[in-house]
């Protein structure tokens, strides 16, 4: 019987920010869009999982370029913030599974500034938020899938997970999760009718 769903952030429940961010940081530190790729690829995971702070990686990302370190207090912040776009069907969504007994659930490769953010939203339909920046470990590490079960009190068979990436499904869907592919919202809510009838 499923107990829980669990919807990832960017690309599911909000559009992906990840294009919008990188146009943001190449704006406000004067440089091509391809520059911050190649400068802040090799640390954006170490980010995401709380590794190292935001300061330390502008700084290495500013002397990489050679041009100066942002003025702002959170660039990243900042970014996320005008990125930000919700997908407000499936929000609603999340709300009606919780409505409907449910126990819903976030999980999300997301930077510390990404996560005070939509900390500040004040959702009130997850029963847990999980955030690799805070936890250590990121999709598809196993270890995190296993922290929001044990945050949900659910097995991996009484959950269904909802992700745009494949790889992160794949891996979900190995420790023995439902999971369903998000390609669009009209697609993610017929699969998801058809996985909570057969239960």
């Amino acid at each position: 019987m499923i107990k829980a769903i669990i919807f990832d952030l960017g690309g599911v429940l909000i559009e992906n920010p990840t294009p919008a961010m990188i146009k943001y940081f190449s704006a406000s530190l004067g440089v091509a869009d391809r520059a911050i790729n190649y400068a802040g690829d090799r640390l954006v995971l170490r980010f995401q999982k709380g590794i190292i702070s935001e300061d330390a990686l502008w700084e290495e990302v500013c002397r990489t370029l050679k041009v100066q370190k942002p003025s702002s207090p959170s660039l990243w912040y900042d970014a996320f913030r005008k990125s930000y776009k919700p997908r407000t069907e499936m929000f609603s969504l999340a709300s009606k599974l919780k409505s409907d007994g449910y126990r819903v659930g976030l999980l999300s490769n997301a930077e510390i500034p990404a996560m005070k953010f939509f900390e500040e939203q004040r959702y009130d339909m997850f029963e847990a938020t999980i955030f690799s920046c805070a936890v250590g470990v990121s999709k598809p590490e196993r270890r995190i899938y296993e922290i929001v079960l044990d945050a949900l009190q659910v097995l991996p068979h009484e959950a269904i997970f909802i992700d745009d990436r494949e790889d992160f499904i794949d891996s979900a869907k190995k420790i023995g999760i439902k999971t369903i592919h998000f390609i669009s919202q009209p697609q993610v809510k017929t699969e998801l009718r058809s996985l909570l009838k057969k239960t």
